[in-house]
């Protein structure tokens, strides 16, 4: 299936000052497949995985040099070892944290030669590797398929392409609208775990769907044995499972259990670092970079993908199908908001995401989503059916002085004095569509 981070790989191949590449993202999300994919772009693939092919790992014992390695690796693949022809690929290699130091040396002593390394859980590895790469590995961040990725896995093309020429200055025919909802439905039931949407796309079988996706939580679970000596596997369970009960509400720790919060606190950043949930901190946003002036006491939680929110909160799919509001309930918008609002920001680092609420005793105030473009800070509201009131975003932008505000619902584009008004399933077309009608200049920060 087609994935837009294909072409970032291209690029990185292209690329004559190209570093040693690390592509991260949770378990399941597609990173093994694709540098799959762009080995046939080389004469010459050889991927070593150090969870399978253990005996491997004694080549990174002792001296780093690259040469050495190099040379056992080709002796070991039976194949050769070329630079600028073959692309050398280290999966897992979470499991051998001295292939990880080694890259840095492959970058000094060997930067001719393509390698690439990828694995889920790395935080915790890189964590225990000091200065690890600076200036000599570059980062690439994976994450579940978009929208527009499924609609292509769909063969909709060309509904894409029509997607992206749609605005609040020529809004979408009303059945190609109800089109494009009704399928952005099947996709957040679905969620964008390939394995998910390969499934229905073949098969058109929503419950098998349903099935792959409670197999790959029971993957994700299992990794949670790993790291039992820091935290109880009851503790991280908990605490994912709350991950998806407090979805668009500030994450309270005593919701979990009336126990000590620093163990589910513990639970919960592992759970972050290994690339399942995004926090959306507070923001004042008093000015950018918007991160300068957050709370790190006052959060959101959002789960990587809606179709393993939909599954630990115990969706039923009958009662989903039927459903007039078609984008359901409010938490499920705004998780599939974020995970679009993450989707479009630079892949060479850590996805961003921020909130506002009133900084004053007895206010309810609150925007869902904060977010900085070309200079300009923007507040975006998000409505699950096509009602709601947006005060909460008139004070807000009354009290930053800002231009333009966006609310994201099921409704058609359109566009309301300041307020642009953008359907759930354009979300990851959003600076398309405010650089277009002139609002922005620049990319998202």
């Amino acid at each position: 299936m087609e994935r837009f981070f294909f072409d970032k790989l291209l690029e990185w191949k292209d690329n004559i000052d190209r570093l040693v590449l690390l592509v991260r993202g949770a378990r399941q999300v597609g990173k093994t497949y694709l540098i799959r994919e762009l080995g046939k772009t080389f004469d010459n693939f050889i991927e070593i995985n150090f969870e399978m092919d253990k005996d491997v790992a004694i080549f990174f014992d002792g001296s780093l040099d690259p040469v050495l390695i190099a040379e056992k690796i080709s002796i070991f693949s039976g194949k050769p070892i070329v630079p600028g022809r073959t692309l050398l690929f280290f999966d897992e290699i979470q499991s051998c944290p001295n292939a990880l130091r080694s890259l840095r040396f492959f970058y000094e002593k060997m930067s001719e030669l393509h390698v690439v390394a990828a694995g889920s859980l790395l935080e915790f590895a890189l964590s225990e590797i000091p200065s690890f790469g600076v200036g000599r590995i570059e980062s690439l961040f994976l994450y579940p398929m978009t929208f527009f990725e499924f609609l292509n896995a769909m063969d909709e093309q060309q509904l894409v392409k029509y997607i992206k020429s749609r605005s609040f200055k020529e809004p979408a025919d009303e059945v190609l609208h109800k089109k494009a909802l009704e399928l952005f439905r099947k996709y957040q039931i679905i969620g964008g775990l390939p394995a998910a949407v390969k499934k229905y796309v073949e098969n058109k079988d929503m419950l098998g769907c349903q099935k792959v996706i409670d197999n790959l939580v029971t993957t994700l679970r299992d990794d949670f044995a790993k790291y039992k000596d820091l935290v109880s596997l009851e503790k991280m369970d908990e605490a994912f499972r709350s991950a998806a009960d407090q979805t668009g509400s500030k994450f309270v720790y005593s919701r979990i259990s009336n126990e000590r919060s620093s163990h589910y606190r513990t639970a919960l950043n592992m759970i972050i670092s290994a690339g399942l949930a995004y926090k959306v901190f507070h923001t004042s946003a008093r000015g950018i970079p918007l991160g300068a002036t957050i709370n790190d006491s006052k959060f959101k939680v959002m789960l990587l993908d809606t179709g393993i929110f939909q599954r630990l909160s115990g969706l039923d799919l009958a009662e989903f199908i039927v459903e007039t509001d078609l984008i359901n309930k409010g938490a499920l918008a705004e998780l599939s908001v974020a995970l679009a609002l993450v989707s479009i920001q630079k892949p060479h680092r850590r996805p961003e995401l921020y909130y506002w609420h009133r900084e004053q005793r007895g206010s309810s105030a609150e925007v869902d989503f904060v977010i900085s473009i070309g200079g300009k800070i923007i507040p975006v509201e998000v409505k699950s059916g096509t009602k709601g009131a947006m005060q909460s975003m008139y004070l807000f932008m009354e009290e930053r002085k800002t231009e333009l505000g966006i609310r994201i619902s099921s409704e058609n584009f359109a566009k309301y004095d300041k307020v642009a008004v953008i359907p759930i399933y354009a979300t990851e077309n959003l600076e398309n569509i405010l650089r277009e009608a002139g609002w922005i200049i620049g990319a998202l920060i």
